[in-house]
């Protein structure tokens, strides 16, 4: 079940440290095309929300490889969890129901990761 932990956590940091790299790097007209949510939110917002992405993934990944206060991988899939909760919410406040396929998945995987990191690690 370690190696499921790695494999959930890995995912799951590559996906988060794209996503949210590219939250705090780009313009909103760069940003909208792939996230056309980012007009009803303010761009401090958005950046803080990649900034808590980045911190997330590698919250997923240190802790546990170094031994050095491995509690903060449970943290972290915790925060991006509701990074997810709330992506889901602006969603349906958008009317995009169909569009929380991946907001549900990435729920359901940090969950599975701070799941595995509590029982496994």
């Amino acid at each position: 079940m370690t190696v499921a932990y790695w494999i959930v956590a890995a995912l799951l940091a590559v996906f988060y440290l794209y996503a949210g790299g590219k939250k705090v790097a780009q313009s909103q007209e760069q940003l909208r095309p792939m996230m056309g949510w980012v007009d009803r939110v303010p761009m401090p917002a958005v950046r803080t929300i990649g900034v808590l992405e980045v911190l997330g993934a590698v919250g997923l990944i240190l802790p546990p490889l170094t031994g050095v206060a491995p509690w903060l991988a449970l943290a972290s899939a915790i925060g991006l969890l509701l990074v997810q909760v709330g992506g889901i919410v602006v969603h349906l406040s958008r009317g995009e129901a169909r569009l929380i396929g991946l907001n549900i998945g990435l729920l359901v995987a940090a969950g599975t990761a701070g799941w595995l990191g509590t029982v496994w690690l």
